[in-house]
């Protein structure tokens, strides 16, 4: 018998002029409620997660590889105002994508379906790259995406500690907290994650 969680949201990732890559995920509906997470890689290759609770931090850090865990609050308001422990940021959002306009033609159930990213994986591959939509979420389990939609981020102030940032930049190198990246172009993309426990 396998069990299944499912996270409805949206996933923000961008890299910034100092080499600090962010990925923000905003999740509306989840096993835990609504609530925000933030993982972050730092220049030097420090991976790490800022979490808003033990139980969120105890499955994230299941499923992805961090160097450092903090437990403190999370905030995402509708304008993209991110703080979360050390860091505070300002995302603005731009228009959607000719990626996001495909995806808003397809049938929601064909898009978010876990067994869908069978197909879905090999093309995220060689279209994004870094970008993987199916990959293993530590031992005995799988984690599928499942994407509807997808919008460019077009500008974006961030600081760590209360040190700036610098200005928005791709996501380059792509980060390493799991099986992929998110795009290389700054982007908000609207998700359901589904991870399958056998």
């Amino acid at each position: 018998m396998s069990s299944v969680l499912r996270f409805h949201g949206r996933i923000a990732g961008w890299g910034t002029a100092s080499g600090t890559r962010v990925v923000v995920g905003r999740w509306d509906v989840s096993p835990f409620g609504s609530f925000a997470d933030v993982m972050v890689e730092r220049p030097d290759g420090e991976r790490v997660l800022l979490a808003p609770s033990h139980h969120v931090a105890d499955l994230v850090a299941a499923t992805y590889r961090f160097d450092r865990v903090e437990v403190c609050p999370v905030a995402v308001s509708d304008g993209w105002h991110v703080v979360a422990g050390p860091l505070e940021a300002w995302v603005d959002v731009g228009r959607r994508t000719a990626l996001g306009r495909l995806l808003r033609g397809l049938p929601r159930p064909v898009a978010t379906s876990r067994h869908a990213t069978v197909l879905t994986d090999p093309v995220a591959r060689v279209l994004l790259r870094g970008v993987r939509t199916r990959g293993s979420a530590g031992p005995g389990r799988v984690e599928h995406y499942g994407a509807t939609d997808v919008h460019r981020i077009t500008a974006a102030r961030a600081s760590w500690a209360g040190d700036p940032l610098g200005d928005l930049r791709d996501v380059d190198p792509p980060v390493r907290f799991g099986f992929g990246s998110v795009p290389r172009r700054p982007t908000v993309t609207d998700v359901v994650t589904t991870i399958v426990e056998r």
